[in-house]
């Protein structure tokens, strides 16, 4: 019984704990943290009472989502969707878990990120990672040297979860990818505009798009004098700078990676830059770089791709970033990677970068590696980081505490008085046999008032009424729940007439 008294003590100490943590609006990472040590102090309680108690929680870097919240992916959905249609692509799916040999050796130092499942009857499995390994492996599988694809659905990291910036162990990615041989950068180009639609359709804020290529930093990485060998974990350690200072990255470099700190510098002197087409043009004629075939072939192709960016209209959006790497492993050419933009504070400051939203690049060679006979597809996509844009979007609604309609019902069909639940049950499926979107209430005699409050709070816009006279007279009297206003509508003339006033466009978030 002592032991059972000092738990319950714990469990007091820990739940004020929690509140305490609230009260204090600490992180909601600490706050999981300390309510999961609470969960399993209770669990353990329940076990010395003889019965098991279930801990009710999502798993870590997990959640549910509400009808609200379901509202207005839905629609972040939709817009995306309209975007990868409007440019011409189909539509595919994959399984959601690969043989293990299929993902590993594709993403680097983030291999260590991949979920392997128990062995199942021989087969070694694992989630996937991303959507394009996958897509990869499709394309080699059914012999494809071109198509233009689609893609969204969930992929899985295990990751430290960050709730609260969008970064989860489950989670969706949208894809659109271009596989095929064209001439050189005109599929780039098409991806970049994508992103931009997007990204300007959502109206999420002022956004950056960075760009490089891949055949630039490893020509930069030869002329400073990175052995072959660090290449890659050089270049991770490069794409780290949009979240830390360049010191930290050459610390890691010279201090954990072993590069000698005379080339930690020589990189340092180039990543530090950005700029546009003159940036492109201006690392042409250095003595060093352009003596480099890789960086020379990566900035010619730059520099046809800022081209088309203009005449897309969206060159004020791109920036040409060296310090931009892209750590995944496949990508052979352009990379370019999405930022959303935190306005200045003070005049005259630089827009900082609040995370990445968007990213994506060339990868030539992966489908090769799946081919027997090493037959390489030249492929482009991108990939929308929805999540991310859920978090601002979610954010920015809960600020404004604007109402979110989370059904489309167009009308409810409503009753004026008893005894007339068989009328409304025929009114309500001549209705829905005519693609109307209607709803009724599950009582036999509900008060008007109560049918009309449920409208209200539903955001629905139309209430159909039925009443003795309106029957004998042949119509429905229709109501507008925003302006009160009721007109008689002859029942063969209802479902036009809820067509018309309800043909209106939704917004988009």
């Amino acid at each position: 019984m002592a032991d059972r008294a000092a738990l319950e003590e714990l469990v007091r100490l820990q739940g004020a704990h929690v509140r305490g943590l609230k009260e204090q609006k600490a992180s909601a990472e600490q706050i999981e943290e300390e309510v999961t040590k609470l969960l399993k102090l209770k669990a353990q309680l329940g076990q010395d009472e003889g019965k098991q108690k279930f801990v009710l929680k999502t798993p870590k870097g997990t959640r549910d989502y509400s009808p609200r919240q379901m509202a207005v992916r839905e629609k972040v959905f939709d817009v995306i969707v309209r975007c990868f249609k409007r440019h011409g692509a189909e539509v595919i799916d994959t399984p959601v878990f690969e043989l293990k040999e299929t993902l590993t050796g594709k993403y680097g130092e983030d291999s260590k990120l991949i979920y392997d499942l128990k062995d199942q009857g021989g087969e070694l499995l694992s989630l996937r990672y991303d959507l394009t390994v996958p897509f990869a492996r499709y394309l080699a599988m059914n012999k494809l040297t071109n198509i233009k694809r689609y893609h969204i659905a969930k992929v899985y990291r295990r990751d430290n979860p960050a709730m609260t910036r969008g970064r989860y162990r489950e989670f969706y990615q949208c894809d659109f990818d271009i596989a095929g041989q064209f001439d050189p950068m005109i599929p780039d180009a098409e991806c970049l505009k994508i992103m931009c639609e997007i990204l300007s359709s959502l109206q999420i804020g002022n956004f950056l798009v960075k760009v490089n290529d891949r055949r630039i930093l490893d020509g930069m990485f030869a002329v400073c004098g990175v052995p072959d060998s660090k290449f890659r974990t050089i270049c991770s350690s490069v794409d780290k700078l949009d979240k830390v200072s360049w010191e930290e990255v050459k610390n890691e470099m010279v201090g954990e990676k072993g590069l000698a700190p005379e080339v930690a510098d020589r990189i340092g002197d180039y990543v530090q830059q950005h700029g546009g087409v003159s940036l492109v043009e201006q690392l042409l004629q250095d003595p060093k770089l352009s003596q480099n075939k890789q960086a020379v072939e990566g900035l010619g192709d730059l520099k046809l791709l800022f081209e088309y960016l203009i005449l897309f209209g969206i060159d004020d959006k791109i920036s040409f970033d060296l310090s931009l790497a892209r750590g995944l492993d496949y990508y052979t050419g352009v990379i370019y990677e999405a930022v959303l933009l935190q306005m200045p504070t003070q005049a005259g400051e630089e827009p900082l970068g609040v995370g990445s939203i968007a990213a994506g690049g060339r990868y030539d060679g992966l489908v090769g590696m799946f081919d027997p006979k090493g037959r390489k597809v030249p492929c482009v996509g991108l990939s929308i980081g929805v999540e991310r844009i859920f978090s601002i979007v979610e954010q920015r609604l809960e600020a404004s505490e604007e109402k979110v309609r989370t059904t489309e019902t167009q009308v409810l069909v409503a009753s004026a008085q008893k005894k007339l639940l068989e009328e409304r049950l025929k009114l309500v499926s001549e209705l829905w046999d005519a693609g109307i979107k209607a709803e009724l209430l599950y009582k036999k005699n509900p008060k008007l008032l109560n049918q009309l409050q449920y409208c209200e709070e539903a955001g629905i816009p139309l209430v159909a009424i039925i009443g003795e006279q309106e029957l004998k007279d042949g119509v429905i009297k229709l109501r507008s729940v925003a302006s009160r206003e009721e007109v008689d509508v002859r029942r063969e003339d209802l479902v036009e007439e809820i067509r018309r006033r309800t043909n209106q466009p939704l917004s988009i978030c």
